[in-house]
Parts: structure tokens; sequence; C-alpha cells
């Protein structure tokens, strides 16, 4: 996981029709195939949240796909990111979807 570049980690919340669109499915599929680490769930306000952590180039690629593509059916209004940091290791061992 060396990418010259240090692990980061990041906070987001994804607003549109992001639930019942299986966007944390498609979420997930996405951080695995980049080699993420973190979690996505639901929201009683009908929002996605999570948090990415990983090389920071890889969480970068992650961040443009929650803002502009997410899942087939969902239609994304906005996407808000908070926290972000520099850390030294992973906090996470896999992908989660989180009930």
């Amino acid at each position: 996981m060396a990418d010259g570049d240090g692990l980061m980690s990041v906070d987001y919340e994804v607003h549109g029709k992001v639930q019942g669109v299986f966007f944390r499915k498609y979420t997930q599929g996405e951080a695995k195939k980049l080699g993420l680490v973190g979690w996505v769930q639901n929201t009683s306000h009908g929002t996605v949240q999570g948090q990415i952590q990983g090389p920071a180039a890889r969480v970068r690629e992650l961040q443009e796909w929650l803002r502009k593509i997410g899942s087939p059916q969902s239609r994304i209004s906005r996407a808000d990111f908070s926290n972000e940091k520099k850390i030294e290791a992973l906090e996470h061992k896999e992908f989660q979807i989180l009930k």
C-alpha cells in the first residue's frame, strides 16, 4: 500500500436519491476494487454516510465516484466530505456495509 502519498481517512455523506438503489452495495464494490477500507450505511434522514481509508490517490478516486457516479439507479445531489486527515495505519480491516 505504499502509494508514495501516504494513507488518509475521510468521512462522507451523500445526498439525493441514494437509498433503495443499491448505493451501499455499489460503494462497497467500488471501494474494494480500489483496495480501500471503511464503511457505509443509510441514515435516518435519507442520505448515505460512511468513512473511507487508504492511499490518498485511491481515496480521491472514490470521492469522485461518490460525488458524480454512484449506483446506476441513484441520483446524487451532493456529496459532503469532512474530517479529512492523514493516518499512520488503517483502522478498518475491510469495507463494510453497516446496518
